[in-house]
């Protein structure tokens, strides 16, 4: 049986300092963000404002300077990210690609495919989304439909994915689709490669979904004899399974997973900083976030160590869900709504029409502990 551990790391040399400087950054920049910019927080969708993220060397952050980036430790990343978090920045558009799109690019793609796509996502000029889930394929993702075929001069696509987070404001998607049958007698899982795709092809419809707050977030999208060059693949043909469920520890393990709701925590303790009855309920949460923010350090350290974190990644991404969806009710339960501080409301009413989606997205609670359980021999 394999453990699960969490081993501590110390600030990189300079932290204090790049905090510093990332939240002078911020200041520039955050009277324009409403309170629901705030609390939307890594969905908030700002390209100017990622362009002026990537002008700081701040996306790609430890990705070697050749392809734009600045060679930083990972570590020092994290600082990055839970200022912008921490403070409700809109970083939507540069999210993906530097959170999972370029680091698969640079570990698994051609020098050519590095060369054309790293440079323009650390300056924010392209921004990437994920193709996972299907009509058909949710949880069961290796049940997928969406087809690339090999024809002359590269590859046909057909197929739809569906839930594809910020699809329609995007430049390209990594898309897990079948480029083989499994074989007879073997695992779905078999035949399954990433390609990438020119969302401004021919054939491509991007339809958004409006959901129950209004927004229009997640997409559908459909692929029509969509037409891919031959260097669109991405990686290994046929090694899509293991290429993307090792991305994903990219995804479940950021500060994101916990920082979601953070604007709500910070205005609710600046709220109640003077009512003595509310310390230990906050003292609480601060506990369970600072508890998940060395969790999610620990695992930065790992990557940095070229570790491969799946079931520390899944605990957090759980751990994480927990708190954030809790935290409205916690705040609730402080202070009446009626009686909250403008900014407090507004975001409280915003997250608690939203959260119960954070135990969706990258995975549902359930998927989580099964790859847990399944990390720890346990079934």
């Amino acid at each position: 049986m394999t453990g699960l551990r969490f081993d501590l790391r110390d600030p990189p040399p300079g932290a204090a300092a790049l905090r510093a400087e990332v939240r002078a950054f911020i200041a520039e920049h955050e009277h324009r963000w409403t309170p629901e910019v705030r609390a939307r927080s890594w969905m908030g969708f700002d390209r100017d404002f990622t362009r002026a993220v990537g002008a700081r060397g701040w996306i790609g952050m430890c990705w070697p300077k050749q392809y734009g980036g600045a060679e930083r430790s990972f570590l020092e990343r994290i600082i990055v990210l839970e200022e912008m978090l921490a403070a409700g920045a809109p970083v939507g558009a540069h999210w993906i690609g530097d959170r999972q799109s370029g680091p698969l690019i640079l570990r698994l793609g051609t020098e050519a495919q590095r060369q054309k796509f790293l440079p323009k996502i650390v300056s924010g000029d392209y921004a990437f989304c994920i193709g996972l889930s299907e009509p058909d394929s949710g949880s069961d993702l290796a049940s997928l439909r969406t087809r690339a075929d090999k024809v002359d001069g590269g590859w046909k696509l057909n197929g739809r994915k569906i839930w594809t987070t910020f699809g329609h404001l995007c430049d390209w998607m990594i898309a897990l689709v079948r480029t083989s049958p499994p074989p007879e007698g073997g695992s779905k899982h078999q035949g399954l490669s990433q390609v990438l795709v020119d969302l401004k092809a021919p054939g491509v419809t991007i339809r958004p979904i409006r959901d129950l707050v209004g927004e229009e977030g997640f997409n559908e999208i459909t692929f029509d004899e969509v037409m891919l060059p031959e260097d669109a693949l991405i990686g290994q043909e046929g090694a899509g399974w293991a290429q993307a469920t090792s991305e994903l520890a990219f995804e479940r393990s950021g500060p994101d997973r916990y920082l979601s709701s953070h604007p709500l925590l910070e205005t609710g303790i600046e709220a109640l900083r003077s009512d003595a009855a509310a310390a230990p309920a906050l003292g609480r949460e601060v506990a369970r976030l600072w508890t998940l923010r060395s969790m999610s350090t620990a695992i930065a350290g790992m990557l940095q160590d070229g570790d491969d974190p799946v079931r520390q990644a899944a605990l957090v991404k759980d751990l994480g869900n927990d708190f954030e969806q809790a935290l409205p009710g916690a705040m609730r339960a402080l202070r009446d709504v009626e009686e909250m501080p403008e900014a407090m409301r507004r975001m409280h009413d915003y997250l608690t029409q939203i959260n119960p989606t954070f135990s969706l997205r990258g995975g549902t609670r359930e998927i989580m502990r099964g790859i847990i359980a399944r990390e720890l021999g346990l079934r």
